[in-house]
């Protein structure tokens, strides 16, 4: 499959509430749509274009209004680990179309945005435990700092 790769644009937020919703999608089925504007996912695309928000999307070459997959930054509050700790960490948001999952689309996102973001040396991104994704993380440095049930939080220090 033949597909390209571009920077987001704050122009894009209907792109990342799709996305958001390709990204609930498993092997057990599909959420209802309105999911994706329950808080915990709506921060991921409520209002993007921030001075701080980064990403990239992968398109089909030959039918440039497919989208394939989506890999973006935002800014979120800092958990205080440590007495002082206010430096806000890059939450990863990522998601590739049920059916074109495994074939290097995803890779291919996060090498785009690993490479576009040396100054986040700290990135952070929550999962279900049992989301195959998380051996992707684990390959681009990814990992699993807090586990609850059902779900981890991988976080990638460079």
């Amino acid at each position: 499959m033949d597909y390209m790769i571009r920077p987001l644009t704050p122009a894009d937020e209907p792109i990342l509430w799709e996305m958001l919703y390709q990204a609930l999608q498993t092997s057990e089925g599909a959420p209802p749509r309105d999911v994706v504007r329950q808080p915990e996912f709506a921060r991921y695309a409520e209002g993007w274009g921030r001075p701080d928000d980064t990403g990239f999307i992968a398109y089909d070459a030959k039918r440039m209004d497919e989208l394939l997959g989506a890999v973006w930054l935002r800014l979120a509050k800092a958990r205080r680990e440590a007495p002082g700790a206010e430096e806000p960490t890059p939450e990863l948001a990522f998601a590739v179309r049920p059916g074109l999952r495994r074939r290097g689309i995803g890779a291919a996102l996060l090498t785009q945005l690993v490479k576009a973001t040396p100054q986040h040396s700290v990135i952070s991104i929550r999962a279900a435990a049992n989301n195959p994704a998380v051996r992707l993380y684990e390959r681009f440095g990814f990992k699993v700092v807090e586990q609850s049930e059902g779900a981890v939080t991988m976080r990638r220090e460079a």
